[in-house]
């Protein structure tokens, strides 16, 4: 890669970048066509003034807000668990007492389960004993019987999001957990080394 000379009469500054070739310029100006490949400021002694990157595609730009901004949400995540946590017991603990929060939740809907079941079948045997008579079962027992069926199937809806729940959250704090003791390690680590242990 060649250097092209200074030209002649440059002024206070000059700027260096890389031509179409692949030629290092330096020039009194970077023409425009250049000027988004990124180029350095120089003063008239060759000293590195300023470095003017090159200018990023939407896609790069974008890539890099994600990237600044997952590493903010880390940073703030990382933060908040040493506020929230002073231990790795605190965080199985505080597991326990949500998982333990969601199971009852999941006994009472299944409680309910039984219960609804139980309705729903003496209501089914009722309009069985009719029909078995030659009768109609009655409209409105025909209803309860759908209404009781639709409060079922929600019931068991609602069940499965809770079993959802508690593996997300049982999940979420295991995270927690790993997240937690890697700060713990990075710690000791640091401690180490400005003790001068490493």
């Amino acid at each position: 890669m060649a250097v092209l000379a200074v030209p002649a009469g440059a002024g206070e500054q000059l700027y260096r970048y890389t031509n179409a070739e692949g030629n290092v310029v330096i020039d009194d100006k970077v023409p425009s066509e250049f000027v988004s490949q990124g180029y350095e400021v120089l003063s008239a002694k060759g000293k590195v003034l300023e470095v003017v990157p090159p200018r990023r595609t939407d896609e790069e730009a974008r890539q890099v807000a994600e990237a600044e901004a997952a590493a903010l949400a880390a940073k703030e995540y990382d933060r908040n668990l040493l506020l929230r946590y002073s231990s790795v017991e605190d965080i199985e603990a505080a597991r326990e007492r949500a998982l333990d929060e969601l199971r009852i939740r999941i006994r009472i809907l299944e409680s309910n389960r039984v219960t609804l079941n139980q309705s729903l079948a003496s209501y089914q045997a009722e309009a069985a004993d009719a029909e078995r008579r030659g009768e109609e079962a009655d409209a409105k027992l025909l209803k309860e019987i759908s209404n009781l069926q639709a409060e079922l199937n929600g019931n068991e809806q609602r069940i499965g999001k809770r079993r959802v729940e508690l593996d997300e959250v049982a999940a979420s704090y295991d995270r927690d957990i790993t997240r937690f003791e890697e700060i713990l390690d990075l710690v000791k680590l640091r401690q180490q080394r400005e003790r001068g242990e490493l």
